[in-house]
Order: structure tokens, then C-alpha cells, then sequence
């Protein structure tokens, strides 16, 4: 698929078909968001794929969202391990690119995703929910599956309106 292509066709899935998302495909899009850009090249991403039932429907629960969790297959989890940070900003910049990748490369491979911000919210009860030490703060929840519906057409505003100004 064009990158210019994907960009364009991606949107945010929200409903699900009843058909599981193949592993190697999970691993695509983990792989497509350790890819995206980050300062000194720290790569503070990290991630934690949410299959089971019980997980998912617990990790739901900590969203308003939640039945696009249930509905989804596989979500995953997105970290920043605050560790490997040396700059807020540039860190949670790369984080953004790395959620992009991964929307686009689920949108490449044929699948629907969401990126889910909300859940945020809960970012404390969602660390515990996966054990997970304090030193890794939430970005977002992806939920993934196959798109259950066809995908609506995006509108933009004109570039025109977006520009300031050229100096």
C-alpha cells in the first residue's frame, strides 16, 4: 500500500467482526510503531497486547469506550517507559508517531483499529490491572480487529484554512 494512500484511507474503527486477529499481524503493528521516530533514538515505547477475555473485558471497564474494547479481538496497550525519557515533549512527540504507525500499519494489513485516549483517565487501574511498575505511563489503548462495517469517508478542512501564513 502507498504511504500517501494509507494516510489518506485510514480511519478509526470502532466495530468489530466476530474473526480473531492473527498473531503475526499483531506483530506488524507492534513492529511498524518501534519504527516511528524518537529523540536519540531512545525508543520509549512499550507495549502489552490484551487477548484474553477476562483481560479485556477487565480493561473495558476502565473506559467509557468499553464496548469497543469487548467488541475488538486484540487491543493493545501503549507505554512510555519514563526511563528511557530525557525530554517530555520529544518523548510524548515519538509516542504519537508511534501510535500512527502502528493505526496506518493495522490499516495496511487490512484490519480496523481505534486510538484509544479516554482510558487515560485510568491510567493508574489500567498499570494494575497489568502489573506494571509506576515508571510506565499510559499513551493510549489500540483496539484491533476486523472492520465490521465499510469504512466511511473522511473529511477534512481545505489546506487553506490550515496554513497561517508563508514567510
Amino acid at each position: 500500500m502507498d504511504v500517501l494512500e494509507a494516510i489518506y484511507g485510514r480511519r478509526s474503527v470502532r466495530h468489530y467482526a466476530d474473526e480473531p486477529v492473527a498473531q503475526e499481524n499483531v506483530l506488524e503493528i507492534i513492529r511498524a510503531g518501534s519504527w516511528a521516530p524518537s529523540g536519540l533514538n531512545n525508543q520509549p515505547w512499550r507495549f502489552v497486547v490484551v487477548r484474553d477475555g477476562e483481560n479485556r473485558k477487565a480493561l473495558a471497564g476502565l473506559t467509557k469506550y468499553r464496548h469497543i474494547i469487548e467488541g475488538a479481538p486484540v487491543s493493545i496497550a501503549v507505554f512510555c517507559d519514563r526511563s528511557v525519557m530525557y525530554n517530555d515533549t520529544k518523548d510524548h512527540q515519538a509516542m504519537g508517531a508511534c501510535l500512527q504507525n502502528m493505526l496506518l500499519a493495522a490499516h495496511a494489513l487490512g484490519l480496523g483499529a481505534v486510538w484509544l485516549g479516554e482510558i487515560l483517565k485510568s491510567a493508574g487501574q489500567v498499570r494494575e490491572l497489568l502489573d506494571l511498575p509506576q515508571g510506565l505511563e499510559l499513551m493510549a489503548v489500540i483496539a484491533v480487529g476486523h472492520p465490521a462495517e465499510d469504512l466511511r469517508k473522511g473529511e477534512r478542512r481545505e489546506i487553506g484554512e490550515l496554513i497561517l501564513k508563508e514567510v
